[in-house]
């Protein structure tokens, strides 16, 4: 069912970067399960990811006919979708030394860079959403999902500002300390994951008690 996809996506990588051989996915970036033996499954996983995020916006457009979100909420979901299942095909570059059996320095490719840019597309439009439905859910007396959403994009923004400069650091001095870029993305990924399933399982009980 499209409305716990998304936790079903957030054990998928977490259970991938476990079993992966030379992997460490505290220090390694999620997209980087996309390359070599077993890369497959991960591709699947943003295309799987994107498809349901689309279905989930189709039954926002649905219920949310007027009002504070009606239009930013399913585009903002849109966009979201697309850029998850772009992400898939177009996999990323090696970065941080992983694969170790490739160079994770060289020029950035077509497919790398398209990856790179539809991430940035999905990190940016995920919180972005979150204060859309926090608007949303005020509007409607729904105070506990406002500030839960507020809540997430702002942890979902410090987080991800953290990733990139992580990632910065980490490229400069491999060997370095630091907060592992790693760990950082996965816990923006789970907070953004979370978030997301709730919405869908609200809209799936709303969806079914309008349709009595």
């Amino acid at each position: 069912m499209w409305s716990n996809r998304p936790s079903s996506i957030r054990g998928a990588f977490l259970i991938a970067g476990t079993i992966r051989p030379n992997y460490n996915q505290w220090r390694t970036t999620i997209s980087t399960l996309s390359l070599g033996d077993g890369g497959w499954v991960q591709i699947g996983n943003f295309c799987l990811f994107g498809a349901s995020t689309l279905c989930i916006a189709i039954a926002l457009k649905r219920l949310m006919r007027n009002g504070p979100g009606s239009r930013w909420g399913p585009h903002l979901l849109i966009i979201i979708g697309v850029g998850l299942i772009l992400a898939g095909p177009f996999v990323t570059d090696p970065i941080l030394g992983y694969p170790p059996t490739l160079p994770s320095n060289g020029s950035p490719s077509l497919h790398g860079t398209v990856h790179n840019i539809a991430s940035l597309i999905v990190f940016i439009a995920l919180p972005a959403l979150s204060f859309v439905m926090a608007r949303r859910f005020a509007r409607d007396s729904a105070q506990g999902w406002a500030v839960y959403s507020i809540a997430s994009g702002i942890l979902i923004i410090v987080l991800v500002v953290w990733f990139f400069a992580a990632v910065g650091a980490a490229t400069r001095h491999p060997d370095g300390g630091g907060v592992p870029p790693g760990l950082l993305e996965r816990l923006f990924s789970i907070a953004g994951c979370c978030w997301l399933s709730l919405i869908a399982f609200r809209l799936l009980k709303q969806e079914r008690l309008e349709g009595k």
